[in-house]
């Protein structure tokens, strides 16, 4: 079990961590906190900036999830900008990540999710610090989804209005 939970959390880890990367820092192709926030800004997110920094940072935790470190913090940081991605942007284009359905988000929050319930595992830098025994169980995971589902339905209700794109097409 050790070892699935290894392999989990380091694929799910770095594979969204590549995500926030991409915002933050243009690497991978990405647009960079610039990019990014022309982008939040167009499906209707104010601040841009600040929002797009939030969510870099959010992805970013992939790294902690896949050192198994601060695990609920970056569980929950992963859940909430999957969650407004879902919300936001890929809701109405169905499941299928090749329709730009909500599919790949949904697993990494999964994942996410998933790491919190269980904890961090045996290999892990919150094992070798003693902090895994207060971290992992049931109310962890039901805990990070029912944070970050608020989280980002204040974040929706309160940041957001309509796109211009969206404005423009009904005038």
């Amino acid at each position: 079990m050790a070892y699935g939970l290894l392999l989990l959390r380091v694929v799910g880890g770095l594979t969204i961590f590549a995500h926030g990367a991409q915002k933050l820092f243009g690497w991978f192709g990405g647009g960079g906190v610039r990019g990014t926030a022309g982008f939040f800004e167009n499906v209707g997110f104010r601040p841009p900036l600040a929002l797009a920094v939030l969510a870099g940072l959010g992805e970013a935790g992939g790294l902690l999830l896949a050192a198994g470190f601060l695990t609920p913090l970056a569980a929950l940081g992963i859940t909430v900008v999957m969650l407004n991605a879902i919300a936001v942007v890929h809701w109405s284009k169905g499941f299928f990540n090749g329709n730009g359905g909500f599919e790949f988000p949904l697993t990494i929050a999964t994942i996410a999710v998933a790491v919190a319930a269980t904890g961090p595992g045996r290999f892990s830098i919150d094992r070798a610090i003693g902090w895994d025994d207060n971290i992992t169980g049931l109310w962890w995971a039901i805990g990070v989804a029912a944070v970050a589902a608020a989280i980002s339905l204040l974040t929706v209700a309160t940041t957001r209005r309509r796109a211009r794109v969206q404005a423009t097409a009904t005038a």
